[in-house]
């Protein structure tokens, strides 16, 4: 029996049997196990189990050889629904934890503070069980961390059954599950890798990334948004990238794709319609019932997307999209020195969803007036039996603002009057509800992300406090996450940050600060960016291959060293990697950076252009845009050289880098641009310059 015929038939057999998952032996367990002097929130929910949970470190791994044992690699989050549910059935169960405990050395991973560790098991999972794979995620190694089986969720009699299975195994036939080991293992060291350098005699053409974006919008539904079927993730990126082609080619289909998205999401259930911000995903395919977790990750990405909307349509839903998601973030995900929390749980006391929901009833109770009532009700779509399950309400739009104003006989200022009124007593209302739980460590590239939100927002709608957060939580990296030789730390809780960075921490740090520095024109960030480009080109480098590896090489080695080539619900870190030095080529007049920058495109143009679904590439498919279409350099400098950014900057330029300051400060570029006594604009492109302007709607029709 082969490999992977052996899988799906444990699988089968799993998933076929009758389940009955009982309470008996559970109970209150006090003892505490090796978790309980960790940092992360996830994994202190389960430093009490009765599991013996050992952290990932050499530790528990020169323990399972010390003792010939199999380890048990069990990853998941705090805001992780299934992870709870699992916990609850089998970690808190006593005869579960006798059986891990005497068999396993059974390592709890938060995937989020070790993506390296989730990356190398997930592998593990899709190869092993030839699907779709989530969290938890429990992955089976011996006791020298290869893998030979992996899966998700599995109901308490189902893992008992499982743990038996591979007990049994590993005493009667080790060596089957040895070479169950080297090849799933050999499939995780090659897989998503680039081995060599790809010729770079082929070009770059307008014509194939018409024929990508005919491939990427096919898998788009242009009637809700977001791709095709259910469930649906907003995957910000791909609509950046269909955003700034349709800004750039005129094309109407693309902007049709990134409205469907953005008005099915902000009308839909996915957004938080009274607190404000947007859960991780859809669970349907019509925006309407989330997984109720916020991750900091695509709230950030999605005020930069709302942000970009907002510039290029002026749709004032857009703009309060993103004040109400900021005004979220500043509420409930920042801490006392400008940090971002991580994301907020999908339940609160057991149930998922339970503190965003609402009862008919309730809400009719609440609200008194019969006239506010019958307005709001109607406005969010709250029925008497429900709208989504057990009589409970998911509040969303379907009507027209207009259409319900008529329908009540009110003015539109009247009926926003009404909603605004209903919505303060709600929330209200709401906070006195048990909230969800909050993951409250920082991690470097979330944060990144929100930094780089916040700088968007402060171009596209000028408000100073966006400004601010920003610059707050750039220096809170510099003082909590940057180290002196250049070095970032990923993670950082109770005042300490411990765990060495990944490729995605550098990138998406390099370009928040590249954006910082496009908004202030303080060149400490703009340098600070180039220090950490060096930085990773030194410890992350693959001369072979052109591209970049995952973690550093001063990292403990797992059993493969993975490199991110494509994008996902965040743009991926060898594509982050690929922009920004695209653009740090251009502020330095670097041309090892965009060389480099443009063998990574090549080495993934074929993959990219034959894929009938490129928005799994979306990253890199915006880096071919700028590569076809290179940036304008939009020099500004003088002493109202922030009042004409900020006016230029309200525009919706996808394909600007701008630079400048009150002197010529030390960009190449800049160099012999002052002229006394008044403010110049410069639009430049690849180094040359048209004629200076100093008014902003001249500048503009040098950038058509």
């Amino acid at each position: 029996m082969t490999y992977k015929i052996l899988c799906f038939t444990i699988l089968f057999a799993l998933f076929s049997c009758n389940s009955k998952t009982g309470t008996a032996h559970q109970g209150a367990h006090k003892k505490a196990n090796q978790l309980i002097n960790e940092s992360s929130p996830y994994l202190l929910q389960h430093a009490y189990n009765p599991v013996n949970w050992h952290p990932w470190n050499d530790e528990a791994l020169a323990k399972a050889k010390a003792e010939n044992k199999l380890i048990i690699i069990s990853v998941g989050y705090a805001a992780c629904h299934w992870c709870h549910v699992m916990e609850h059935e089998s970690f808190e169960d006593s005869l579960v934890s006798a059986i891990m405990n005497e068999h396993f050395i059974p390592i709890k991973v938060d995937r989020e503070e070790r993506p390296d560790v989730d990356n190398v098991y997930m592998t593990a999972c899709h190869l092993a069980s030839g699907r779709s794979c989530g969290w938890p995620l429990n992955a089976f190694a011996l006791p020298d961390g290869r893998p030979f089986w992996a899966g998700t969720y599995f109901p308490k009699e189902q893992w008992i059954e499982i743990l038996e299975h591979w007990t049994k195994s590993y005493k009667e036939n080790p060596e089957e599950l040895a070479e169950y080991a080297e090849k799933l293992t050999n499939g995780i060291q090659t897989n998503e890798r680039i081995t060599a350098l790809t010729s770079s005699d082929q070009n770059f053409t307008e014509e194939q990334l018409d024929n990508i974006v005919k491939n990427f919008i096919s898998n788009i539904d242009l009637k809700k948004g977001g791709r095709q079927g259910k469930p649906k993730f907003p995957m910000p990126n791909n609509y950046q990238f269909l955003l700034g082609y349709h800004k750039l080619y005129n094309n109407t289909l693309s902007l049709d794709a990134v409205m469907a998205t953005l008005d099915g999401m902000a009308l839909g259930g996915i957004y938080d319609h009274l607190g404000g911000g947007f859960a991780r995903y859809s669970t349907d395919a019509e925006w309407l019932v989330p997984h109720f977790e916020k991750m900091l990750y695509d709230n950030g990405q999605l005020v930069s997307l709302y942000s970009e909307a907002f510039q290029h349509t002026q749709n004032p839903l857009y703009q309060k999209v993103v004040e109400k998601t900021l005004e979220y973030t500043a509420r409930e995900m920042t801490n006392k020195k400008g940090g971002f929390y991580s994301s907020l749980d999908a339940d609160s006391e057991g149930e998922e969803g339970k503190f965003y929901v609402w009862k008919n009833e309730e809400v009719k109770t609440l609200l008194q007036d019969e006239q506010l009532t019958a307005v709001f009700t109607d406005y969010y779509e709250i029925k008497p039996n429900g709208n989504w399950e057990h009589g409970k309400n998911i509040l969303h739009r379907k009507k027209t603002a207009e259409k319900v104003a008529k329908k009540h006989n009110i003015s539109v200022e009247e009926l926003e009057a009404f909603i605004d009124q209903g919505k303060k007593i709600l929330m209200k209302a709401r906070d006195t509800r048990i909230r969800p739980g909050l993951d409250d460590k920082v991690l470097t590239s979330w944060n990144a992300l929100m930094l780089k939100g916040y700088c968007d927002a402060y171009q596209a709608f000028g408000n100073e406090a966006y400004l601010q957060a920003a610059l707050r939580n750039g220096n809170f990296l510099l003082e909590n996450m940057l180290q002196k030789d250049n070095r970032l730390n990923r993670n950082y809780k109770d005042g300490k940050s411990v765990i060495n960075a990944f490729l995605d921490d550098y990138a998406l740090t390099i370009d928040a600060f590249m954006s910082l520095y496009q908004v202030t024109f303080d060149e400490k960030w703009l340098l600070k960016a180039k220090d950490l480009l060096e930085y990773t080109l030194l410890h992350f480098y693959d001369k072979p291959s052109g591209m970049f590896n995952y973690t550093s090489d001063i990292d403990p080695p797992l059993v493969a060293r993975k490199m991110e080539l494509s994008d996902n619900v965040i743009p991926g870190s060898n594509s982050t990697m690929a922009r920004v030095m695209y653009k740090l080529g251009l502020y330095f007049y670097n041309s090892d950076y965009t060389n480099k920058s443009k063998q990574m495109l090549q080495n993934l143009q074929e993959t990219i252009a034959l894929n009938p679904a490129p928005n799994f590439y979306s990253n890199w498919c915006s880096l071919y845009q700028e590569i076809i279409k290179p940036p304008y350099e939009v020099a500004i400098i003088g002493p109202e050289h922030q009042k004409i950014r900020n006016a230029l900057a309200t525009n919706y330029l996808p394909n600007v880098l701008f630079l400048g300051g009150a002197s010529e400060g030390s960009l190449a570029l800049l160099k012999d641009k002052l002229q006394e006594g008044q403010t110049t604009i410069y639009v430049c492109q690849n180094k040359v310059c048209k004629l200076p302007v100093t008014d902003v709607e001249k500048a503009l029709d040098l950038m058509e």
